[in-house]
């Protein structure tokens, strides 16, 4: 996410930077001078945080959401529960969370963020950042169909008051019920039920809250050969999902700090009281013991690996460029080290809670219907949909709690969207500001309206398997896999983790452990690179529950993977063929940093490089080439009354470390 004001702060004069970053006193003489700035640059100023509080909460706010509650749940019972937790684990220690500790610390460190860093610091991986925009465009796309979902059960919660539509299978008789369903609450004996009557088992029956998923909120079809209709109710409450997000984007999230506590902290408030209720039902403790009891030979399976292994990419935020942006409103010297820790550990901790909750439901349902647990429902998207509602059931009022509950849905998809929308509307805008800035409102406007027509396909009757194919090949799986690997190489081999280890100390003020040097430089790349080669070595074909996919609905999606994959090696090669000069100019020039940091961080790249003398060559050069503009003001202000006096580069970085870094030890 890049929440940035018209004017880039890159177009702000170094020395005005400089001044905001460095000024030592608040007289009121400076105050004067920076209102009458701030007056003459209102589209330059940059937001900051207005507390540290905000950062870490928009950090949770961002990163706890459906990937949590939704995803999460359902990926482990899909891949067999405890076994499932084993690559995931492995990934959150040495790629999770000191990725997510990467990509804040650059943002801060840079004073900019989005997808366009990764191809300033690196010129020959700026396909990274247009790989990460076209997963973003897709991932808006079909996310927010699980916002159309909970819309339409929120809005279904006060069609039947004083009880729920999905409670029973009377509700539905002549429309979404059939000969298959039945309740075991209903206190019918299952041999005297409509099922048992047309020679059906007991196992094989479905609850009222079943077939309401499939019958009444998804018409679903026998597979994606049959697409059917567009179903209506559906397609408004697609308006109404992009109508709320439009409506908050224009706003802009470093001033929406009050939002973005409400939005970390009311879906603990359900979950906690969900869990509670859930851990109490009978066969709860079957439930728990299957999430955390590991199938062995589901390890020798691919798709469990991909699975564990990017869905903590997914659930972070990391790959796209929003943790980027977010860390880019910290003040130079906040402590990203500690909010990088507790808002990874509070993602993790939510992840849990909320399979906990759906877990012990599952083992409800199963003893219920007497099978095991993996064998109660289906595995697939819909998990969330098939266990929540149950388990509102069991507390009463019952229209009240499936209200707060689907609020909290709404919550947390709503406030991951126009996140993800925001970030991409922003990227493309700063790749293109000539031509879309002036009329940003009105680009957001159509690429809304563009993305809300490319989800029709997934509110059809063949919808849900059009969306596991984009859940699945779109923003997660290998292509976030790809792009995050490319990044760390970019950010950590081409720019140089060494160089930038060291620039977080003089960030936070102390030296982090060599934990996070060793997994960015070696850990996190060898193990994406082996999850990445086992995929294809061991491939299973995608398939949801009993349904296997046609060979061209797999073809489909990696076509929809490689739409994002291709733009890596893509653009590598129009950069080596387009770039003048020999291969090897054109090589160095493609590793060579282009970005402009904020003037906090060129103060601490002098301090590094007066440490380090093979550095300092590159530190020189690059605070000369960011003072020509200073030196040009420091002249018109009087500050060098000699004009016809040549000044020497050795001249020039020690007056501006003296002038702009006074902090210094000037040994220049």
């Amino acid at each position: 996410m890049v929440i940035v004001t018209e004017k880039n702060v890159l177009t702000k004069p170094l020395r005005y930077l400089l001044r905001q970053a460095t000024a030592q006193c608040d007289s009121e003489v400076d105050t004067e001078k920076k209102t009458k700035e701030k007056e003459a640059n209102p589209d330059g100023e940059r937001g900051t945080w207005s507390s540290q509080w905000d950062f870490a909460f928009s950090c949770v706010a961002y990163a706890v959401g459906l990937g949590n509650v939704w995803r999460f749940p359902y990926l482990c019972f899909k891949n067999g529960g405890g076994a499932f937790l084993i690559p995931y684990f492995f990934s959150m220690l040495i790629c999770g969370v000191p990725m997510f500790f990467l990509e804040v610390s650059v943002g801060q460190y840079l004073g900019v963020g989005g997808m366009s860093v990764v191809g300033q610091l690196a010129p020959i991986f700026k396909g990274v950042g247009y790989s990460a925009m076209m997963m973003v465009f897709l991932e808006n796309v079909y996310y927010i169909i699980v916002i159309t979902w909970t819309l339409f059960y929120l809005f279904h919660t006060f069609i039947d008051l004083p009880s729920l539509p999905w409670s029973d299978c009377s509700k539905g008789n002549g429309t979404w019920s059939t000969v298959s369903c039945w309740n075991p609450d209903s206190g019918v004996p299952f041999p005297q039920s409509l099922p048992a009557r047309h020679n059906i088992s007991e196992a094989d029956s479905q609850t009222a809250v079943e077939q309401f998923w499939s019958n009444e909120v998804l018409h679903i079809s026998g597979g994606i050969e049959e697409v059917g209709e567009v179903q209506w109710d559906l397609f408004a409450c697609l308006i109404v999902a992009w109508a709320l997000v439009y409506a908050f984007i224009w706003k802009g999230l470093h001033n929406s700090g009050k939002l973005l506590w409400f939005c970390a902290i009311f879906p603990y408030i359900i979950l906690s009281i969900l869990c509670v209720k859930a851990l109490t039902l009978e066969g709860a403790t079957e439930g728990i013991k299957f999430l955390f009891t590991p199938d062995w030979d589901r390890l020798y399976e691919s798709e469990v690996w991909i699975d564990g292994g990017t869905q903590i990419f997914f659930s972070y935020g990391v790959g796209i460029g929003s943790l980027l942006a977010l860390g880019s409103y910290n003040k130079f010297h906040h402590n990203c080290h500690r909010d990088a820790i507790f808002v990874c550990c509070i993602n993790t901790f939510t992840s849990f809670f909320s399979a906990t909750v759906i877990f012990s439901i599952l083992g409800y349902m199963a003893h219920q219907k007497g099978v095991e647990v993996g064998e109660v429902v289906k595995s697939g998207p819909g998990l969330a949909f098939l266990v929540y509602p149950e388990v509102v059931l069991t507390i009463a009022p019952s229209p009240l709690w499936a209200f707060l509950f689907f609020v909290m849905l709404l919550t947390l998809g709503i406030d991951s969207q126009f996140c993800g929308v925001e970030s991409l509307i922003t990227g493309l805008v700063d790749n293109w500001p000539e031509l879309l800035r002036p009329h940003r409102k009105k680009f957001t406007l159509g690429m809304t309206v563009f993305m809300c027509l490319l989800g029709l396909p997934m509110i059809t009757r063949g919808g849900m398997y059009v969306f596991q194919l984009m859940d699945f090949y779109a923003a997660s799986g290998m292509s976030l896999l790809w792009c995050v690997f490319f990044q760390t190489i970019a950010i950590c081999w081409v720019f140089g983790a060494k160089r930038f280890y060291l620039c977080i100390e003089e960030m936070i003020g102390y030296r982090v452990s060599m934990y996070w040097y060793v997994c960015w430089v070696l850990l996190a790349p060898a193990f994406m690179l082996f999850i990445f080669v086992f995929y294809f070595v061991k491939y299973t074909p995608i398939t949801m529950g009993d349904y296997q996919y046609p060979p061209w609905g797999e073809a489909l999606g990696f076509m929809i993977s490689l739409s994002s994959m291709l733009w890596v090696p893509g653009y590598a090669i129009y950069f080596l063929l387009s770039t003048p000069g020999t291969w090897r100019e054109v090589l160095q020039a493609g590793i060579t940093p282009v970005i402009q940091p904020r003037a906090e961080a060129l103060c601490a790249e002098v301090r590094v490089g007066l440490d380090n003398t093979k550095e300092f060559s590159d530190v020189e050069q690059n605070l000369m080439e960011r003072t020509d503009d200073s030196f040009d003001q420091m002249e018109e202000e009087g500050h060098d009354e000699d004009n016809d006096k040549e000044v020497s580069v050795e001249e020039k970085v020690a007056l501006t470390v003296e002038v702009e870094c006074p902090q210094l030890p000037h040994k220049v």
